[in-house]
């Protein structure tokens, strides 16, 4: 079986619906992780980053500053850091050994080291060893999450029946999506049942421990995938990059490739695809986490919010860029991959500005603001839907899982894991409270240049 043939006649039957189950529950459990440790910034930076907080009232852990929040998101700026070195390590394993034992792999990592998190002793206990742990366990965390996108995405995309892979694909976005906003709906749950005291004392570690049972479906449902044989099986072994094969096939087509291929299995094609694939996405990674992640303590630290005020219009915005995505994956499908993502990139840019002082205004209604987080999410979901499938059409099958996962991972270790730092850094340095717009709508700026050079026609043909 050549690795054209896998992705030109993808499975029937329930094969396609079991590979897109098993695919998105990993990608579920590592971005709860990140919502929650997102809504829980200012108590992490409390309990792990401030030597005499943690002493368990809301006040002292809102009030932790700008010193110990950089602390916390300098952790988690590690963690993205390592996503590359996760995609090339996992990715090289997803094309060589199959995409089915590196998923397994890789999910157990993550839900090992979510759980940890959830158990670890804090500086009042420990003492200087409190951050070191948890920066350790953000680096597992880190080298998993690099390795799960490359091979879900991989799984769903090749298994996708005809003229569904932006539908198929944008099942690892919309799980993304449902990831973040459960974990801010955990917060805000339990903001909402527990006493401060009782919230920053305990029960901040409750979400980070519930991710044990989810990983335990997800390494279940993976257990029992079926794969064909792997694409890098018959390969000589060649790093994806240095290989000098062409990427051509005796199954349905040849390694040119259609519309949206760039790279032709070659290594100066292959890099070349992967510095395409970071600038068409660098605008999802930036706008993603500034409005879905780092807005809550944002909110809080800079705006004065409460947390729960902070939760609930966190939450909002992920309900918004969860809706938009399958409709953004599926309409790509139809007009193709560039002109849904040129549009969500475009709006940032447009509207990132005004959208944050509409946040600002003391006098503008919860309604207004509830609507704007909502469309600021909602623009989120035009590039999130489209964008796996965009990124699977980019790489030959040999290097797909490789190449399209070092490409996430870099965009998303630049544009996504700094974004907390840089604008909390930024706006404690300038003072300036419209940081967040200028960072998302500059990324999104350069993306739309990155995305106007998209094909037309990479959606309709198979992949390579």
């Amino acid at each position: 079986m050549t690795p054209l043939a896998l992705s030109a006649a993808p499975p029937t039957g329930t094969r396609p619906r079991r590979a897109l189950l098993a695919g998105s529950v990993g990608n579920f459990v590592e971005w709860y992780e990140f919502g929650v440790y997102g809504c829980f910034a200012t108590v992490i930076a409390a309990h792990f980053f401030t030597p005499d907080a943690g002493t368990g009232t809301g006040a002292g852990a809102g009030a932790a500053g700008a010193g110990p929040l950089l602390g916390t998101y300098a952790s988690f700026a590690v963690a993205f850091f390592f996503r590359p070195v996760g995609a090339v390590l996992f990715g090289r394993l997803g094309d060589r050994f199959g995409r089915r034992p590196t998923l397994i792999l890789v999910v157990g990592l993550m839900t090992l080291a979510t759980t940890l998190i959830g158990l670890l002793p804090t500086q009042a206990t420990v003492g200087p060893a409190a951050p070191w742990l948890l920066t350790a366990l953000r680096v597992v965390q880190g080298l998993s999450a690099g390795g799960e996108f490359g091979g879900a995405v991989a799984l769903m995309t090749e298994c996708a029946p005809p003229g569904r892979r932006g539908r198929y694909g944008a099942w690892q976005s919309f799980t993304v999506a449902l990831g973040l906003l459960c974990g801010a709906g955990a917060a805000a749950l339990l903001g909402s049942l527990l006493t401060p005291a009782a919230l920053y004392g305990w029960g901040w570690r409750l979400p980070f421990l519930m991710a044990l049972p989810m990983g335990l479906a997800a390494l279940w449902l993976r257990t029992g995938l079926e794969e064909r044989e792997p694409p890098g099986r018959a390969e000589t072994g060649a790093l994806p990059g240095t290989g000098s094969g062409t990427g051509t096939g005796s199954g349905t087509g040849t390694g040119s490739g259609t519309g949206t291929g760039t790279g032709t299995g070659t290594g100066t094609g292959t890099v070349r695809a992967i510095v395409l694939g970071v600038g068409r996405i660098m605008g999802w990674s930036a706008a993603g986490y500034t409005f879905l992640v780092v807005l809550p303590s944002y909110l809080q630290s800079t705006l004065g919010a409460s947390f729960r005020e902070a939760l609930i219009a966190t939450a909002l915005a992920n309900l918004g860029f969860a809706a938009s995505i399958l409709p953004a994956g599926m309409l790509s499908d139809r007009v193709g991959r560039r002109p849904v993502m040129l549009g969500g990139a475009l709006a940032v840019v447009l509207f990132a500005l005004p959208l944050l002082h509409l946040l600002q205004a003391p006098d503008a209604s919860a309604p207004a603001k509830a609507a704007a987080v909502l469309a600021a999410g909602a623009a989120v979901g035009l590039l999130a839907g489209p964008g796996p499938a965009m990124l699977a059409e980019m790489f030959p099958a040999r290097v797909r899982c490789t190449g399209l996962g070092v490409a996430y991972a870099l965009a998303n270790a630049v544009f996504s894991g700094c974004a907390g730092l840089v604008i909390t850094g930024l706006i404690a340095t300038t003072g300036d409270t419209d940081v967040p717009a200028y960072y998302a709508a500059g990324a999104c700026a350069l993306s739309a240049l990155a995305l106007a050079g998209l094909g037309d026609d990479g959606h309709r043909g198979p992949l390579r």
